[in-house]
């Protein structure tokens, strides 16, 4: 699914902005047609979540109604005008001047309707159901009380994870006109020969609709806006495929983060042109090689964080100030990577990310996954996971930035609780993890083999769910849930564990999440748990230990920013506090400490 554009040939209006808002807890405004005009709406901005907008509605799970009006011309019979969702959580049942269009289930990814023959000339009202009800069939699942995790965590309202269940339309809505003679999609493979000096190649593949399509001219230009190569390639059965050759290619780097841009434009069987795109990405590899990450053939070591989209009064809802402000603090503490915990984020964040050189890892939502005597939940799970893996991959397989699939947070057996405590695991739980984890990963596969599949893997877990995996991801909490308060015991397990996990596993291990909530302010000599000392304390701790195993890919502190959970005794004030910087951005001492060994490593 392409991003939306405006050119000579599209036209991509943004309905984003005040809409009419109304929650139905009592289930009255489809018997009452509430998509012709709400009989109380209030005014709510989109993109917003409503939790943070409405404090009546902050623990709100259930219907809510999004209405708006806007202008259009309704699309001759060479046209088509399409609506798009960049995301809505939950679900979302959408009707246009009073005739229902469709529905969609899953937050986070995108999903458009053709809206040709319900749009009318004027005045248009759309109107936009929204649910975000936490129910165990979906995912992330929630009010599970089966779940080891929500007895644990015994949170308000009842998730099956540890972030804010926002409800909401999260990121922009766009009304597009485009010829019926278009382009439908457009995907890049990238790669490099060294055999003739440095030479870059790029395989585009697109999809087109309209039986009058007959070929595609494309160029390829540089940053500056040259061109480096053309080519002309016939459509055939809907789809035209072109290879590019570029001579002295600059690869894609965080050193040096060079866009090139495709610019495509369609014409028919006439000559005429009918539909231009311009596509931004960038050539280099990602490979896992010899318990090593390589991207262009050489070694890279990921220090950075897993984050979430989460800030006062925004909540999910994109924000484009954040995505900047968030990157520029990336570069003051010298974070090279980001993993999309545990959602995938807006589109806007991997192309700011395409930009700045960040490496990403793109996770889709399974997380708050439990593997147990449910059988028909994991069969239903497992369906849709594959959706939301295929559509992430569809969105994000251009961004030179993503260089790992992430397809789970740790998921758990039902017997976790025991195994943390060092009990045997119960092997029919196991297998029906492996065997879910298997089959998702190898859907995965199809659709893209340039880069490595991981899920990250909770502490306790099952290790053959790792063996599935290209490169390993673990989350590992030494210091803090395990042998809180005793750094030095701490260091020891850890050594412990990463050692043999590495004899067993010979792949390449990040350690995806690490740290120790901390209370900004309260200090402590000695250091003691929730004090800021002692947070630098566990970081410096796993991050010596790393530093001494070379085939340690990489490291992401868990978290880059306190963010907003459900209510819970573990949870003061709602908050997760391992950010090293607060919600609202404010540095920790740990972020200080981490800027300081992050530049001496980079200068060693």
């Amino acid at each position: 699914m392409l991003y939306p554009q405006s050119n000579r040939f599209r036209c991509s209006l943004p309905l984003d902005g005040f809409w009419s808002f109304q929650v139905d807890p009592d289930g009255n405004g489809e018997r009452e047609e509430w998509w012709n005009g709400l009989p109380a709406g209030r005014q709510i901005a989109v993109p917003g979540s409503w939790n943070e907008l409405f404090p009546e509605h902050r623990d709100y799970l259930g219907d809510a109604w999004h209405v708006t009006e806007f202008d259009a011309f309704a699309p001759g019979p060479g046209s088509v005008l399409s609506l798009r969702f960049d995301s809505v959580n939950y679900s979302a049942r959408v009707w246009l001047n009073g005739t229902e269009v469709g529905s969609h289930d899953g937050g986070h990814l995108p999903f458009e309707f053709d809206i040709s023959d319900l749009a009318r000339d004027g005045r248009n009202r759309l109107a936009v159901l929204v649910n975000n009800n936490l129910r165990p069939d979906r995912v992330p699942p929630g009010n599970a009380s089966d779940s080891p995790f929500s007895s644990m965590m015994s949170s308000f309202p009842p998730t099956s994870f540890d972030f804010f269940p926002y409800g909401g339309i999260h990121r922009p809505v766009w009304v597009s006109m485009l010829d019926a003679v278009h382009i439908v999609s457009a995907s890049v493979e990238t790669g490099f020969d060294r055999s003739n000096g440095l030479t870059g190649y790029l395989n585009l593949r697109t999809a087109v609709a309209g039986s009058a399509a007959a070929r595609l001219v494309c160029q390829v230009l540089d940053a500056d806006g040259r061109p480096v190569a053309e080519e002309t390639c016939d459509v055939k059965d809907g789809t035209a495929e072109c290879r590019f050759e570029l001579p002295g290619v600059r690869l894609w780097s965080p050193a040096d983060p060079h866009l090139y841009t495709v610019a495509m434009e369609l014409r028919d069987d006439e000559g005429k042109a009918r539909d231009a795109y311009s596509l931004e990405t960038g050539v280099r590899t990602v490979e896992v090689r010899d318990s090593r990450i390589l991207l262009n053939g050489e070694p890279i070591h990921l220090k950075g964080f897993g984050k979430h989209e989460d800030f006062p009064v925004h909540g999910r809802a994109l924000n484009l100030p954040l995505i900047v402000k968030d990157g520029e603090l990336f570069r003051w503490i010298g974070a090279n990577s980001y993993r999309t915990s545990h959602y995938p984020y807006a589109e806007e964040a991997l192309r700011y990310a395409d930009r700045a050189g960040l490496l990403v890892i793109d996770e889709i939502p399974a997380v708050g996954l439990m593997f147990g005597d449910n059988g028909d939940r994991i069969a239903g799970w497992l369906e849709v996971c594959k959706g939301q893996l295929r559509d992430l991959i569809r969105r994000d397989l251009n961004h030179p930035s993503v260089i790992m699939w992430s397809v789970a947070n740790e998921p758990m057996t039902a017997d976790f609780m025991a195994r943390f405590r060092g009990a045997d695991a119960n092997s029919a739980f196991v297998d029906a993890g492996t065997d879910f984890f298997a089959a998702l990963v190898d859907a995965g596969r199809e659709l893209d083999r340039s880069r490595p599949f991981s899920l990250a893997g909770v502490m306790g877990g099952p290790v053959e769910w790792l063996e599935l995996c290209d490169a390993v991801m673990i989350n590992r909490y030494w210091g803090w849930y395990r042998l809180g308060g005793q750094i030095e015991q701490a260091r020891a397990g850890m050594e412990e564990e990463l050692d043999a996990l590495h004899e067993r596993l010979a792949k390449p291990i990040i350690i995806a999440e690490f740290g120790a909530d901390t209370i900004a302010g309260h200090h402590s000599e000695p250091a003691e748990m929730f004090s800021e000392e002692y947070q630098v304390d566990v970081l410096r701790m796993t991050l010596d230990v790393a530093a001494e195993r070379p085939w340690i890919a990489g490291l992401h502190v868990w978290n880059f920013a306190d963010f907003k959970t459900g209510q819970g005794v573990m949870r003061p004030a709602s908050l997760n506090h391992k950010g090293v910087f607060t919600r609202e951005r404010r540095p920790k001492m740990a972020a200080h400490f981490l800027r300081s060994r992050w530049r001496e490593d980079a200068a060693a």
